[in-house]
């Protein structure tokens, strides 16, 4: 099973990082049939606080057909998330995928980019919730039921409210991937 891992200028390394992790220790301790693939519009990407990262392949060398899930990290709007994160080649990437009912996984505020592409119409999600709840509110605007718990998933679609809740969107999407009781077996190996 091949999960895209894409990054949006500007993006969280604790909420990309727990997929690399999760998944790793599935496929590197385990045997189970779980890679990714890192993605972004540039070959380096720049996250949040200055890190940068080298990913695997550019978004416009990706054929949604060679991958069986999404991930993606929320990020910092000052930092210039939204500026990639809002681009319609990565929306259109959202629609491919959740046309074929992949599996979707979003850590807190990259359920936004979700939104937009118009994934989540008439269906439950969750963003960041502090602060007044702003985030949430503007998820809301794009027709989405807000739920406001940790991690809310709506058939193939996981959405989460902050990067404390990115281990519980790794494991989930592990388990669509695979299932309940391999997830449990990487996720007691963590310690979780």
């Amino acid at each position: 099973m091949k999960t895209l891992l894409f990054l949006a200028k500007g993006f969280e390394t604790m909420e990309f990082s727990v997929f690399i992790d999760v998944l790793g220790w599935a496929r590197n301790d385990y045997g189970y049939d779980v890679t990714v693939t890192t993605c972004g519009f540039q070959k380096e990407v720049l996250s949040t606080f200055g890190v940068p990262v080298i990913v695997d392949t550019l978004i416009d060398e990706i054929d949604p057909d060679d991958y069986d899930a999404l991930a993606i990290p929320g990020g910092f709007e000052e930092f210039g998330f939204y500026e990639e994160a809002y681009d319609e080649k990565l929306l259109h990437l959202i629609r491919c995928f959740d046309e074929k009912e992949k599996p979707i996984a979003s850590v807190c505020v990259a359920a936004l980019p979700l939104g937009k592409s118009g994934i989540l119409k008439g269906r439950k999600g969750t963003t960041y919730h502090l602060r007044d709840g702003y985030r949430q509110k503007q998820l809301e605007q794009f027709e989405v039921e807000i739920v406001n718990d940790p991690v809310v998933i709506d058939r193939n679609v996981i959405t989460s409210y902050c990067p404390q809740t990115a281990a519980q969107v790794a494991f989930s999407l592990l388990e669509k991937l695979t299932s309940t009781e391999q997830m449990e077996i990487v996720k007691a190996a963590m310690g979780y």
